[in-house]
């Protein structure tokens, strides 16, 4: 399904920054094989990330506002009811980010512990062990044992440096989103 999308920046007050979706109805903008009832409806996954990258292209503090252009009016009036699926849709994504940002510090924890002990292990074989030996290969068993406890760290070090803080500014982009003003325009009116 060929969604008709584009982004305007509107002169509202306090809404600098207007998403704009063209759609022929409201069906577009939904997930069609969720079943779900329509308020717990899925975002169509094209409509998701327009709305996505739209909104991470704008300052991060900046309020947004979505406005829904739509060309066929259903019956009864749609605009609560989008709202409110749209809003849900991204507060579901919002708690699924966190879960997986405390999945991932979950793994940073063991991870560490993990990295730590066999650091730990890697350092007293070589101080221990190794400590009276002389030659070359017991120098290069001692460098080759303080590698690989480095080594071992690299994955904590990677989930706690830098894993972490995309997934933490997603969650805050979904939490926004799920709070931003929701417009729907029926075609030939603005």
């Amino acid at each position: 399904m060929h969604l008709s999308l584009s982004q305007l920046v509107a002169t509202d007050r306090g809404h600098s920054h207007t998403i704009s979706l063209k759609l022929r109805d409201t069906n577009q903008l939904f997930n069609s094989m969720d079943p779900s009832p329509f308020i717990d409806k899925d975002l169509d996954d094209d409509a998701e990330e327009f709305i996505l990258s739209w909104a991470q292209e704008f300052p991060r503090n900046a309020p947004i506002k979505l406005r829904i252009h739509l060309d066929q009016w259903p019956a009864d009036d749609p605009k609560e009811l989008i709202g409110m699926a749209v809003h849900n849709h991204f507060a579901h994504r919002a708690k699924i980010t966190d879960l997986e940002f405390n999945r991932l510090l979950k793994q940073g924890r063991t991870s560490l512990v993990i990295g730590l002990i066999f650091l730990a292990a890697c350092l007293l074989l070589s101080r221990f062990l190794l400590a009276k030996e002389a030659g070359a290969w017991a120098a290069i068993a001692r460098e080759s044992l303080t590698i690989g406890g480095w080594v071992a760290m690299w994955r904590p070090m990677q989930i706690y440096l830098y894993d972490w803080w995309p997934l933490l500014r997603l969650r805050r982009t979904f939490t926004k989103l799920s709070h931003m003003p929701v417009e729907l325009v029926q075609k030939g009116k603005s």
